[in-house]
C-alpha cells in the first residue's frame, strides 16, 4: 500500500484498509506517533492493558530473532479474540522480520512499528509503501489547521470557548509536539475551568513562558520609544538570568519582522502586519506607526552589531545589550517627532 497521505490518516487509523494489518508510523513529532500508535493498537484489541491481548517488543529483540515476530503473531491470546503487537523500532534492522511476517500473515493480529524520521530511501519505508497488506503513516508537527482544531476540540470538551485573540496568541505558541500541545492545553482548561471562556489572560498565565513575555515587554518597550521601560524591564530579565544573547537575538528578530512588515505595508499589503498574533499583533501595529523602513534597517544593524560586540566583550555583555535598546527607545521617539 502506498503511504497513507496527511488528510487521509485519521479516516485510515478508524477505518482500516482491508487486509492492512501492520503499520509504520513515524516521522519528527513524536507526541503524535505515540498518539496514532495508541489509537491503532485500541481499535485493534478489546483491553490494550490485558498483556496477553497487547505485547511489547523491541527492535533489537526480533532482529536478534526474526521468527520470533512469527510465533508471537500467531500466537493465540490466552482468553482468545484479537491480538496487537507494538514494535519499537529503534536499534538493529527488523526488515528481515517483517517479510517473514509478511509472507504467513496472521489472522487476527494486528502490528504497529514505532520509528522516529526516515528518510524517503529508508529500508523500512520502502518495504511499507510496496506492500498491500502494510502502511506507512507519516507524522509531521501540526500546522496552524490543526492547532486550531485541536485547541477548538479539547476546549469544547471541557465546556470552555475562547476569545479570537486568545487563540490567536495560543496557536503561535503550540504544535512543535502534539503531546506537549495536549498537555499545554489541559493546563489551560484546568486554569481556566468554571469561567466559560479562555482569555488572553489564561493563556500568558499558563502556556505563555514567563521568561519569554518579560522578553517581549523589554522589546516593545525599547520599539515604542520607551527608555525607561526599557530600564525596567530589563533589571528584570536579567535578575531572572536570562541570557543577554537570547535578549538581543529576540530583539533582532523583532526588528526583522517589523521591517518585513513595514516593507509590505509600504508595497500595498494593507495595515495587518503579517507574522505577529495576539497581544503581538497590536504591540506590532502600535509600533509600525512611529517606524519607517529605512530607519528598521538601521535598528536591524544595530542590533546586528551589538550582537557581536556582547560576544567579543562578555563582561560588557549586559551593558551592550541596554544600551542598543536605548538606542532603539531613542530612535522611536525620534520618529515619532518627526
Amino acid at each position: 500500500m502506498a503511504a497513507i497521505r496527511p488528510g487521509d490518516v485519521d479516516r485510515a487509523i478508524n477505518h482500516p484498509p482491508a487486509g492492512v494489518f501492520l503499520y509504520l508510523v513515524f516521522g519528527t513529532d513524536a507526541g503524535l506517533v505515540g498518539e496514532r500508535i495508541r489509537t491503532i493498537l485500541s481499535r485493534a484489541v478489546d483491553n490494550p492493558k490485558d498483556p496477553f491481548q497487547l505485547v511489547q517488543m523491541s527492535g533489537d529483540e526480533i532482529a536478534g530473532d526474526p521468527l520470533r515476530l512469527v510465533d508471537e503473531a500467531n500466537a493465540i491470546p490466552m482468553f482468545g479474540g484479537r491480538k496487537a503487537i507494538a514494535i519499537d523500532a529503534q536499534g538493529k534492522s527488523i526488515v528481515p522480520a517483517l517479510e517473514l511476517i509478511l509472507k504467513a500473515p496472521p489472522s487476527l493480529c494486528t502490528i504497529t512499528v514505532e520509528a522516529g524520521a526516515l528518510k524517503r530511501d529508508h529500508a523500512l519505508r520502502k518495504l511499507f509503501e510496496k506492500e498491500k497488506a502494510a502502511a506507512a503513516i507519516e507524522c509531521f508537527p501540526d500546522g496552524p489547521r490543526e492547532i486550531g482544531q485541536l485547541i477548538d476540540r479539547e476546549l469544547a470538551a471541557q465546556n470552555l470557548t475562547i476569545d479570537p485573540e486568545a487563540r490567536e496568541l495560543l496557536q503561535s505558541l503550540l504544535g512543535q509536539d502534539r503531546l506537549g500541545s495536549r498537555s499545554e492545553l489541559e493546563k489551560l482548561a484546568t486554569f481556566a475551568h468554571g469561567e466559560g471562556r479562555v482569555t488572553t489572560a489564561h493563556v500568558e498565565a499558563i502556556v505563555a513562558d514567563a521568561s519569554a513575555l518579560v522578553l517581549d515587554h523589554a522589546i516593545d518597550g525599547a520599539f515604542r520609544g520607551d527608555p525607561k521601560a526599557v530600564e525596567a524591564t530589563t533589571e528584570k530579565v536579567f535578575a531572572e538570568n536570562s541570557d543577554v544573547n537570547m535578549l538581543l537575538g529576540s530583539a533582532l528578530r523583532h526588528a526583522t519582522s517589523l521591517h518585513r512588515a513595514r516593507l509590505a505595508m509600504d508595497g500595498g499589503a494593507g495595515g495587518d502586519p503579517q507574522g505577529f498574533y495576539g497581544p503581538r499583533k497590536a504591540a506590532a501595529e502600535q509600533q509600525l506607526r512611529l517606524w519607517d523602513a529605512p530607519r528598521l534597517a538601521k535598528a536591524v544593524t544595530a542590533l546586528g552589531e551589538a550582537i557581536g560586540r556582547a560576544r567579543r566583550e562578555p563582561r560588557l555583555a549586559q551593558a551592550i545589550a541596554v544600551r542598543a535598546l536605548w538606542s532603539v527607545a531613542f530612535a522611536a521617539r525620534a520618529t515619532n517627532r518627526d
